[in-house]
């Protein structure tokens, strides 16, 4: 099977451009590497055990071939699993807009989206879903009900609910549409004129919404800006050079690819000038930054124009291009590495993947690069950054009480929203900033019994702290609305706390450069 034509934007962090047609070979070797697969295929199609369909022979022939690259980052995507990603990275599907999880057994409204059919019609967070059409839906998996809500533009879903604190079920008839989920999900303002904006993923609209959000807030008074790439796992190699885009000058690198082919092979440099030149901006990423969100990083630290604020990333320095095949499906091929702006490659070598990066061995010397302005940065392994944090982990008494809970965790997380619809039934919280109290936890321990949730008193106190979180953050979403979950989610961010305070009275980025690098030591 050959791919033909590329798709219109690549799917995952990779090039745009791809070589067409089949290149080299010929001749009686060629010929006979060719019978070779078909006696092969010929006897396992007559004479093997079990009989298998042509479709299903071809398909794992063409999934082990990619795998027998020993690429981590190369597939064979079959339809389904293409839709999925295509949804991802574009952005949009058609559906009536909730996001949706299992509660005591019921499907059950975690946040209607913003702009989406269901927000529109009133339904909330805490609604259980009972019919789908006219049809019971107790004990049905999640994926399935996902898959339902789905559909095509302009269906119409009819749905029952029962909300708690309304004695009769409601119906709703949605008419699906095409609904476009935001990569920047959360823009806030913070204390000391410090905004935060955070990335979820690189889709086909990520730029813009980042720039409207940016905008938003620096009307709101924003002098400085915390982005926060934590999680983010990258996405469209064009959405990155966006981005990256917005906080550079023009002729600046942003990101070199060097492929086996020309058409794999490209540099890209900042064409326009900055919205912001003057803001101060520190990045946040982690283990789980990367791709695009590693480009980015790399090109604002080498042009020096983002302190980089958190744990090493993931280190993938490569890039991928999506190929259609005749069957709907798709293969996905790395066809490059990428360099940052000072020549780094930042690929973490993984099993067969000999990627050019750093050694295996993460003590190995790892090769030192140049910032524009004089600073040593790392290549290989990730990428560095300028203030290392501690890696998250979690304290004793809060492991132990996750291992207490076991496999009853869905059962604990009905109780927490049970508990959470309760109080804003009784309208018994009146602000977002509520203290969760002893009387709360007390509450929660006793309907955690009610479901055959046994943890002792003792595991329970030792993980307080956690108990508190997940029930604030479970009572803001469902009495005050996703804002109030998040802005309490921020607050108890260690890494968004210390980076404000890095950035409270940074005048400029030069000045928050060298405050930064006089209080954070030497790197490693």
């Amino acid at each position: 099977m050959l791919a033909i034509v590329v798709l219109s934007s690549a799917l995952v962090s990779g090039g745009w451009l791809v070589q067409r047609g089949l290149v080299g070979g010929g001749g009686t070797r060629s010929a006979d590497r060719a019978r070779l697969f078909d006696e092969v295929y010929r006897h396992v199609s007559r004479e093997y055990v079990d009989t298998l369909s042509d479709s299903i022979l071809y398909t794992r022939a063409a999934e082990g071939l990619v795998q027998e690259l020993g690429d981590p980052h190369s597939s064979y995507l079959s339809p389904a699993v293409l839709a999925r990603l295509s949804e991802r990275t574009s952005g949009k599907y058609v559906g009536v807009g909730v996001q949706i999880d299992v509660r005591d057994g019921w499907i059950t409204v975690v946040t209607p989206l913003p702009g989406g059919p269901a927000i529109e019609a009133g339904i909330q967070a805490g609604d259980r879903i009972t019919e789908m059409d006219g049809k019971p839906i107790h004990a049905q998996a999640l994926d399935e009900a996902q898959k339902a809500l789905r559909g095509a533009p302009g269906s119409v879903m009819r749905l029952t609910i029962e909300r708690p604190g309304v004695s009769a079920p409601l119906k709703f008839a949605l008419t699906r549409r095409e609904i476009r989920t935001q990569s920047v999900q959360h823009g806030a303002l913070l204390r000391d004129g410090v905004g935060y904006v955070a990335l979820t993923i690189f889709s086909e609209a990520s730029a813009p919404e980042l720039q409207r959000t940016i905008d938003s807030l620096r009307a709101a008074g924003m002098k400085s800006l915390i982005f926060d790439l934590r999680g983010d796992p990258g996405g469209l190699l064009g959405q990155g050079v966006a981005i990256a885009d917005l906080f550079l000058d023009p002729g600046q690198r942003i990101v070199s690819l060097r492929g086996r082919t020309p058409d794999a092979s490209h540099a890209y440099t900042d064409r326009a000038g900055q919205p912001w030149p003057q803001m101060p901006v520190a990045l946040l990423v982690d283990s789980n930054s990367a791709s695009a969100a590693e480009i980015v990083a790399g090109a604002l630290q080498d042009h020096d124009r983002a302190l980089l604020v958190g744990t090493t990333t993931y280190g993938k320095g490569s890039a991928q291009n999506v190929f259609p095949l005749p069957n709907g499906g798709a293969v996905k091929l790395t066809t490059a590495r990428w360099y940052t702006p000072s020549g780094r490659s930042i690929n973490r070598p993984r099993p067969s993947d000999d990627g050019g990066g750093m050694p295996k061995s993460d003590s190995a010397a790892r090769p030192r690069f140049t910032t524009d302005g004089g600073r040593t940065v790392l290549g290989g392994g990730g990428i560095t950054p300028d203030i290392l944090l501690p890696a998250d982990s979690a304290p004793r008494g809060e492991l132990a009480f996750q291992r207490a809970l076991g496999k009853q965790i869905p059962q604990f997380r009905s109780a927490l929203t049970e508990y959470a619809l309760s109080l804003k039934n009784a309208h018994a919280v009146t602000s977002p900033n509520f203290a969760v109290t002893p009387a709360m936890r007390a509450e929660l321990r006793r309907r955690m019994l009610v479901r055959g949730i046994a943890v002792d008193s003792g595991t329970m106190d030792a993980a307080r702290s956690l108990i508190d979180r997940q029930l604030g953050y479970e009572i803001a979403r469902d009495v005050f609305g996703t804002p109030a979950e998040y802005a309490r989610r921020l607050r108890d961010d260690p890494a968004v706390t210390r980076t404000v305070s890095i950035l409270a009275g940074a005048a400029t980025q030069a000045d928050l450069l060298k405050r930064a690098t006089a209080s954070s030591g030497p790197r490693s």
